[in-house]
C-alpha cells in the first residue's frame, strides 16, 4: 500500500497507523503477516494500536489490531 505522506514502503510506526486507519484487505493481510512472522512489527503493532484506542476506545480497527499482535505473542 502506498502510504500518505510517507515516501518509503518500510512498516514504521506511521505506516502501521496508516495502513490501519486506511487500509484495504490486501493492506491488512500483508501486515498481518508481517505481525505473525517479524518480532519489531509485532511490537510497533501492539503499540500504535494501543496508543490509538486509548485516545478512542471505541476504534473497532485499532482494537482489533492491539488484541491480534497480542495473541500472536
Amino acid at each position: 500500500m502506498e502510504h500518505r505522506h510517507l515516501a518509503h514502503q518500510d512498516l514504521t510506526l506511521a505506516a502501521i497507523d496508516d495502513i490501519i486507519e486506511r487500509g484495504d484487505r490486501s493492506a491488512w493481510a500483508e501486515l498481518g503477516n508481517a505481525v505473525r512472522n517479524d518480532p519489531v512489527v509485532r511490537a510497533n503493532t501492539k503499540s500504535v494500536a494501543k496508543n490509538r484506542t486509548q485516545a478512542d476506545p471505541l476504534n473497532q480497527r485499532f482494537a482489533f489490531w492491539e488484541h491480534y499482535a497480542a495473541i500472536i505473542d
